[in-house]
């Protein structure tokens, strides 16, 4: 049998199930033999880590499948595009998702300013011509400035998993309170406030402060001092934006145009809401 190799970049990506779905998982397991095969790349799993845990745990035979990629962030791209289309993801993993795509595409077209003028055909699909941020929004259904500070803030995510991989871990699975405007700001913090930062996380001491270096912001300044109720609200429309988001790629495309016009009601709404504050 191929020997599995973990790679903790792409492990992090493959969030372990909760509790029940793992017991369940389990048991067709158990009963059925594992029917998917694992994907590899290199000797490295990409797709099926619960199933290897299951079946490394009850010696439980499997097959594997291997992949073939030119670069880790081709990779990380496939790995990415399977877990949004498969997976109801919380906001904080979505974001991270959204931002690790952004730069993996920006790093394998060699540039993070120009728009590119090559269409670079790759097992992912193409890399066309045309603004990446533009693109992923589109994709995504965010706005393209939702792309760029979701880049910030995984790149943020990486400098802190560099520094402790479990205040990584701690980050995507909602362990720790930490505001996707703080992880943005730290994306500027100095390698020692990173380390700070990742260490008071990993020991559970983390109070949600603002990186020193840092500069401060006008939406940095307000976050500090909002109230209850906003955060409230920020909450629910954080969740309602990606729970919408995973509805929609499980619909037909018959009932889009409904669907937007709805959506749209909506942003009119908080638009008002806005205009009259």
């Amino acid at each position: 049998m191929q020997e599995i190799i973990i790679d903790e970049e792409f492990k992090v990506l493959l969030p372990a199930l909760d509790a029940e779905t793992f017991r369940l998982l389990e048991e067709s397991v158990l009963q059925h033999g594992c029917r998917d095969p694992l994907v590899l790349w290199n000797g490295i799993l990409i797709d099926g880590y619960n199933r290897y845990m299951i079946c490394s745990h009850h010696d439980i035979p499997y097959r594997t499948v291997n992949m073939e990629f030119d670069s880790r962030e081709e990779v990380l791209i496939w790995i990415i595009s399977n877990q949004v289309s498969r997976r109801n993801l919380t906001p904080i993993q979505l974001s991270h998702f959204r931002g690790l795509h952004y730069n993996a595409e920006k790093k394998i077209q060699g540039t993070y300013d120009r728009t590119s003028q090559e269409i670079k055909k790759s097992q992912n699909g193409y890399f066309q011509s045309g603004s990446t941020s533009g693109r992923l929004a589109e994709q995504y259904n965010v706005s393209k400035n939702t792309i760029m500070r979701n880049s910030s803030l995984a790149e943020a995510i990486t400098s802190i998993g560099e520094a402790s991989p479990e205040a990584k871990r701690k980050i995507l699975h909602g362990e720790v309170q930490i505001s996707n405007s703080k992880l943005e700001a730290l994306s500027r913090a100095s390698k020692d406030e990173i380390e700070t930062v990742a260490a008071e996380i990993e020991e559970g001491t983390f109070e949600g402060r603002k990186p020193r270096n840092a500069p401060l912001t006008e939406t940095d300044d307000a976050s500090e001092s909002i109230l209850p109720e906003i955060r409230k609200l920020n909450s629910i429309i954080s969740d309602f934006a990606c729970s919408f988001n995973s509805m929609f790629r499980q619909m037909s495309g018959g009932g889009s145009a409904e669907v937007k016009t709805v959506l749209r009601s909506y942003i009119d709404q908080l638009e008002d809401l806005y205009k009259n504050m």
